[in-house]
C-alpha cells in the first residue's frame, strides 16, 4: 500500500520523529498519539504542496495554450512533446501534428535547420538565458514563413534537467516592410526599375579587379520628353516612362543585364559577358524600334524617340567614371547629330571634344584675362572707289596654347556653357568703343560698325536696353551702329525679337538682314521691318563666279529688282575675287566683303583701310 499522503516512507518518518519527541522533556503525550498528530500535519503540507503544484500546471496550461506566440516544448532529445494551438495556426498544421518533430526539422531550408540547431546546442552547452534569430520555418503549403524564434530551456522534473522551449513570433509583416523598404531604396518608385544607387554599385561591381570579358554601358534620354510633359500633363509624362521601362525590359534581357531609371528622362543599361560592339548596338536598335512604336493612353497615341550613347570596353580597361564618361559623351553627341538614333563612343573624336570642352570651361576666364579680341571684316563699296563703307565686328580669341581661334571654334560651346550672353556684350561694348574712337579721329570718314548678334543676345529681353547704354556711354549716334540678324533669329519663339528690333530702327540703328532667297527677302515686308539694309549671302553670291549659270544669275537679278522695291540697300559677303566683285557691281550690288579685300583686319588696318589705302590690307 501506498505510504499516507502518497509519499514513500512516511509512516518511518512520522514514527521515528514521533518516538524522538515522547522522549522530550514536557512531553506527555504517548508515541501513538503523537504520531497521529504528525501524520495530519504532513498530509496538510502534502495537500498544500499538490494544491500550489496543480494551479501552477493549470496557469501554465492556460498561457500555453492562449499564448498569442507559438511555443513547443521538447524532450532532451530536442523532439517536440507539445505545441499550443498559437504555433498550429502559424504553421498552419493541428498542434499534435507537430509532437515527435525535431524543433531544428521546423526550418524551410537548410540554412534555417541549421540555425535552429545551432541554437538549441548554445542553451545546452552554454550559460545562455536564450537564443534569438530570425528564420523561415516550414509551413503546410510548402512555403516559407518569417518567424522571429527565441530558443530557452525550462527546468525538467529530475535536478538538472532543461528542457528545450521554442517561442515563435510571426516576423512576415515587419519583413516584407523591411523589404518594401529596402527595395524603395534601391528601386524607382515610378518604374519599378532599379534606381542610379543601385546601377552605381552594379557597374562597380562589374568593373572589380576580378571580373573578366566585357562590359556594356548604355545611356538613353527620351527625345523632347517636356513637349509631352507640357501638352499632356505629368500625369501622362509618368504613364510614358513606365511604358518605356517596360519596353526596355523586354528588350535587353541577354547579358546579365540591368535596365535603371537614371535622373529625369534618362535610363541606363549594364550589360556584362562576352560582347561585341555589334552585338549590343544590335539591341540598342531593337529597343529604339520598339521604342518609336506609339504608347496609347486614353485615346491618345504618344510617340517616343530615343537617344543612346554606347560604350563597350574590356573591364580592365578603366574604372566605373571613365565608362560613365564615355557613355554620356557618346549620348550627347547622338542627340548632337539629330536625336533618334545611337552613338558609339569614338575615342579619337573624345580626345577632341576633350580639346573643346575644355576651351569651353577656359572660356569665362580667357574673357577676364584679356584674351579676346576685336577683329573685323571690311566691307568695300563697288563704286570703283573701293572705299570703306563698314566693318563687320567679330571676336578672335588669343589662346595661350592653342594659338589664334576663331568664332566658328568656340561660339558653339559659348551658347553650351551659356557664355554667349558675356560674349556678345563684350563684343557690343568694345565695338562701340572702337567706333567711337574712329568718329573722333577721322570724322565723316568713320565707317559703320556692324555687329552680327548671337542668338541668345537677340532674343534678350534687355536688348533695347543694353544697346542705348552703350550708345550713350561712349557718346555715338544710333546711326553709327548697324545691328546685322538673319532669317532663324528674326522668327526665333524664345523672344520679342521682332519687337526690340523695332524699337532700336525707331531710335536711328540701321537693321541689317542677311539674305540667302527670296523667302527671307519677305520676311521684311511682312513683319513691316524697318530694314536699311540687306546681305546677299550663300549660294545666290556664290553662283555668280560661273557666268554660264544662268538660272542662279536670274535669281540673283529677281533679289535685287525686289530689293530696290523696298528700298533697300544691297550688299553681299563671302566675295571670292574682283573680277566676282565687279559682276556683283553690275547687277546691282552696292558694297561687299569677303576674300577679294581680307578675311578679316585689326583695328589698326581700319585706319588705313578709312585713309584709302585698301591695298595694305589684305591677309
Amino acid at each position: 500500500m501506498p505510504e499516507p499522503g502518497g509519499a514513500p516512507g512516511l509512516a518511518e518518518v512520522v514514527q521515528r520523529w514521533a518516538a524522538q519527541l515522547a522522549n522530550t522533556d514536557g512531553v506527555s503525550l504517548p508515541p501513538g498519539e503523537l504520531a497521529e498528530i504528525l501524520t495530519g500535519v504532513a498530509r496538510d503540507a502534502v495537500a498544500k504542496v499538490d494544491a500550489a503544484r496543480e494551479a501552477a500546471t493549470r496557469r501554465f496550461t492556460a498561457l500555453f495554450s492562449a499564448a498569442p506566440v507559438g511555443v513547443a516544448v521538447a524532450g532532451p532529445d530536442g523532439r517536440i512533446v507539445e505545441a499550443n494551438a498559437a504555433l498550429g495556426r502559424f504553421l498552419d498544421r493541428k498542434p499534435e501534428e507537430l509532437r515527435g518533430l525535431e524543433i531544428s526539422g521546423l526550418g524551410f531550408e537548410r540554412r534555417d535547420e541549421i540555425t535552429l540547431a545551432d541554437g538549441l546546442e548554445e542553451i545546452e552547452e552554454t550559460d545562455a538565458d536564450q537564443f534569438t534569430h530570425r528564420v523561415r520555418l516550414a509551413h503546410a503549403d510548402d512555403t516559407g514563413v518569417w518567424a522571429d524564434v527565441t530558443i530557452t530551456g525550462m527546468p525538467g522534473d529530475r535536478p538538472g534537467a532543461t528542457y528545450p522551449v521554442l517561442m515563435v513570433s510571426d516576423a512576415n509583416e515587419v519583413y516584407d516592410l523591411q523589404e518594401a523598404l529596402r527595395r524603395q531604396s534601391v528601386h524607382d518608385s515610378l518604374t519599378g526599375l532599379s534606381n542610379a544607387s543601385r546601377f552605381k554599385t552594379f557597374l562597380e561591381g562589374a568593373l572589380n579587379p576580378s571580373a573578366r570579358d566585357q562590359v556594356a554601358l548604355v545611356y538613353l534620354d527620351i527625345d523632347g520628353f517636356k513637349v509631352i510633359n507640357d501638352g499632356l500633363g505629368a500625369g501622362y509624362g509618368d504613364r510614358v516612362l513606365r511604358g518605356v521601362a517596360r519596353k526596355l525590359e523586354s528588350a535587353f534581357t541577354e547579358y546579365e543585364a540591368l535596365v535603371a531609371r537614371l535622373p529625369g528622362d534618362g535610363f541606363g543599361v549594364l550589360l556584362r559577358g562576352q560582347l561585341k560592339p555589334r552585338d549590343v548596338i544590335k539591341l540598342v536598335e531593337d529597343a529604339l524600334a520598339d521604342l518609336a512604336e506609339p504608347i496609347y493612353l486614353d485615346g491618345h497615341g504618344v510617340g517616343i524617340s530615343a537617344s543612346a550613347g554606347i560604350v563597350v570596353r574590356d573591364v580592365a580597361d578603366g574604372g566605373p567614371e571613365d565608362l560613365q564618361r564615355a557613355a554620356e559623351i557618346a549620348l550627347h553627341r547622338a542627340k548632337e547629330a539629330g536625336k533618334a538614333q545611337w552613338m558609339l563612343f569614338d575615342p579619337e573624336l573624345d580626345a577632341r571634344d576633350r580639346t573643346r570642352y575644355r576651351l569651353g570651361a577656359e572660356m569665362a576666364g580667357a574673357l577676364e584675362s584679356g584674351e579676346f579680341s576685336l577683329v573685323y571684316q571690311p566691307t568695300l563699296k563697288l563704286d570703283g572707289s573701293r572705299k570703306l563703307a563698314a566693318v563687320n565686328a567679330g571676336l578672335r580669341w588669343s589662346h595661350r596654347e592653342l594659338g589664334e581661334l576663331e568664332p566658328a571654334e568656340f561660339y558653339p560651346l559659348a551658347d553650351t556653357t551659356g557664355m554667349t550672353m558675356a560674349l556678345g556684350k563684350w563684343l557690343l561694348a568694345e565695338s562701340l568703343k572702337a567706333s567711337a574712337r574712329w568718329r573722333e579721329q577721322h570724322g565723316d570718314a568713320a565707317p559703320d560698325v556692324c555687329v552680327r548678334l548671337p542668338g541668345r543676345l537677340a532674343i534678350d529681353p534687355d536688348l533695347v536696353r543694353l544697346v542705348k547704354e552703350q550708345l550713350d556711354r561712349h557718346g555715338l549716334p544710333a546711326k553709327a551702329l548697324r545691328l546685322c540678324t538673319d532669317s532663324a533669329s528674326l522668327l526665333d519663339p524664345r523672344g520679342e525679337v521682332l519687337e526690340s528690333l523695332s524699337v532700336l530702327a525707331d531710335i536711328g540703328v540701321k537693321l541689317v538682314l542677311t539674305v540667302s532667297g527670296s523667302a527671307d527677302l519677305e520676311l521684311i515686308p511682312r513683319h513691316e521691318l524697318n530694314v536699311q539694309h540687306i546681305v546677299l549671302s550663300g549660294s545666290v553670291v556664290d553662283a555668280i563666279d560661273d557666268i554660264d549659270d544662268e538660272p542662279a544669275v536670274r535669281h540673283l537679278d529677281q533679289l535685287i529688282t525686289r530689293a530696290r522695291e523696298l528700298r533697300l540697300r544691297i550688299g553681299a559677303e563671302g566675295v571670292l575675287t574682283d573680277e566676282q566683285a565687279a559682276r556683283l557691281a553690275e547687277h546691282g550690288v552696292i558694297a561687299a566683303r569677303g576674300p577679294f579685300i581680307g578675311i578679316s583686319v585689326s583695328g589698326d588696318d581700319v585706319d588705313e583701310l578709312i585713309n584709302g589705302d585698301a591695298g595694305r590690307v589684305r591677309v
